[in-house]
């Protein structure tokens, strides 16, 4: 397009007048320029304005730049509103993503915004995951080394904003299922220093509660980020009694949450879990009452058919009736004794008689009552005649006896 060309002819000697159109034309395409098109820049959010169809207009400005900052005008499309994990507030200091475009109905530039992040939120990011790595390498979110709540707490303790809502919500929900001691260790729960407090707050509790609950309402990530501080992990870490963590919303998850025994997602779901129902356990208690009851009516019961049998079994008449049963079978059984005992001895009888003729017909004596004798010269029994001599004495034994004789011995003709 040639821009110095009008319908009329200028005067001599100079340019054609440019249109308005014309000239926001030509600043239009210079800041079609690729420098001003996808750019980061950060400043002071000045002006906000969130219009009522959902689209943002604002300013940014250099911090602490004074009246001489410079400025720029911004917009932000409800398409990408939408899609804002915050919302800006004055004086917040935010990193924006866009381009630089021309507002042709007033003749002004402006940054057109697609994204914002608040500003040093990225690094803190960073740095949260950085600590997450190393305390979870020192096994302070171990699951192993997580502790069971006590069933019947007798002192409770809170570490929290005493100011705010979250420690009314806990009173009423312990108040209300079981009522029991609490012990509040007030802290700050956001700024640059709240991570001392909160750790200072659940070592104060050392030594006087049963369970801790370390709580606090739903915020930002910047408003939470004390939550993530290792001095914080490690004190509740280090707490002699189990923790429970209710920090922020159920979809917000800090490190102090990973290293709490137990992570509830509120408050209230907090104190819930560490007392019990009273009303849950009237009923378990009426239940378990019905029940001790049943079993022991039926212990009675069963006591009294064991009695009842038991007095069946020692009634006089049936007991002198087994009395007399036990007699019969006791002279029946000796009866039938004596008669094995007699069986038992007449054959013992008999086999000591048939011992005795074996014996008898083997002995000596047997041979000596037909008539035969035995001579002994001393203890030496005389076999033949060469072995007495004229005058010996000898024991002549008998079947009945002894005698003592002198020896003459005689003739081969029976003379002496």
């Amino acid at each position: 397009m040639d821009w110095f060309n009008t319908p009329d002819e200028p005067p001599e000697g100079k340019a054609a007048p440019l249109l308005v159109s014309e000239l926001s034309a030509i600043i239009a395409g210079l800041l079609d320029d690729r420098r001003l098109q996808d750019i980061r820049v950060r400043g002071e959010v000045t002006n906000y304005k969130h219009h009522g169809r959902g689209h943002r207009y604002f300013s940014l400005s250099e911090k602490g730049g004074g009246s001489t900052a410079a400025v720029i005008k911004c917009v932000m499309w409800r398409s990408d509103a939408d899609r804002l994990p915050f919302n800006p507030e004055e004086g917040m200091e935010v990193i924006v993503s866009g381009s630089v475009t021309l507002y042709a109905p007033h003749g002004a530039y402006q940054l057109q915004v697609k994204r914002m992040e608040k500003a040093g939120l990225g690094e803190k990011y960073l740095l949260v995951e950085q600590w997450k790595r190393e305390l979870a390498a020192e096994g302070l979110f171990a699951a192993e080394n997580k502790r069971p709540l006590p069933h019947f707490p007798a002192r409770i303790g809170v570490v929290t904003s005493e100011t705010g809502a979250v420690i009314h919500d806990i009173r009423n929900v312990i108040g209300r299922r079981f009522p029991v001691e609490i012990v509040i260790s007030p802290t700050a729960v956001q700024g640059e220093e709240a991570h001392h407090e909160i750790a200072r707050a659940i070592q104060r509790l050392e030594g006087l509660v049963d369970v801790v609950i370390v709580a606090r309402g739903g915020g930002s990530f910047e408003d939470l980020f004390p939550f993530n501080h290792p001095e914080v992990v490690r004190a509740i870490v280090s707490c002699p009694v189990p923790v429970v963590s209710a920090i922020g919303h159920e979809v917000d998850v800090t490190l102090a949450d990973l290293a709490a025994d137990i992570r509830a997602p509120t408050p209230s779901a907090a104190a819930e879990l560490v007392v019990p129902d009273r009303n849950v356990l009237r009923s378990q208690l009426a239940e378990m009452r019905c029940q001790m009851g049943s079993a022991l009516l039926g212990r009675v019961a069963w006591a009294k058919e064991e009695i009842t049998g038991l007095r069946d079994r020692l009634r006089p008449q049936r007991f002198t009736r087994k009395i007399d049963e036990r007699k019969i079978q006791t002279a029946d059984m000796s009866d039938r004794l004596e008669r094995s005992i007699a069986i038992w001895l007449e054959r013992e009888h008999l086999h000591l008689a048939s011992l005795k003729t074996a014996l008898d017909g083997r002995s000596p004596l047997a041979v000596l009552a037909r008539g035969y004798c035995v001579a002994e010269r001393g203890e030496t029994v005389v076999r033949g005649v060469k072995d007495i001599s004229n005058g010996d004495r000898m024991k002549i034994r008998f079947y009945d006896g002894c005698s003592l004789v002198t020896v003459e011995r005689v003739n081969h003709d029976g003379n002496i």
